[in-house]
């Protein structure tokens, strides 16, 4: 989708601090963080949410656990703890129409509400 920003930056159109990539999901530093370890991790394919998530997708979500998963470990948080979020719709805080799981870590998070 050529207006999606995540789209573009999976596209290699605009510039990410990449820290993981393969031929179907992309890891990139949020530029926005709310934790010293803030990581969004999305399908390179365009879903736009949860909502949008089928079963053929099934393989693909369950591969981006896991590097969330391994992600949170390169970054040194997964002994102490993180948070894998995502926001689905407007009510939700969805901001960018992409589905995207974000990976917070680094310091003791707060309750959600």
């Amino acid at each position: 989708m050529s207006d999606c920003i995540f789209c573009r930056i999976a596209a290699g159109e605009i510039p990410s601090d990449k820290v993981y990539e393969d031929n179907d999901i992309l890891a990139f530093r949020d530029i926005n963080p709310k934790a010293p370890v803030h990581i969004l991790v999305i399908p390179k394919q365009h879903l736009v949410s949860l909502n949008d998530v089928a079963s053929p997708d099934e393989a693909l979500l369950g591969r981006m656990m896991v590097v969330l998963r391994d992600l949170a470990a390169d970054q040194g948080v997964s002994e102490t703890g993180y948070r894998v979020l995502s926001n689905c719709g407007p009510d939700g805080g969805q901001e960018v129409d992409h589905l995207h799981f974000h990976l917070l870590g680094g310091r003791k998070l707060g309750p959600l509400g």
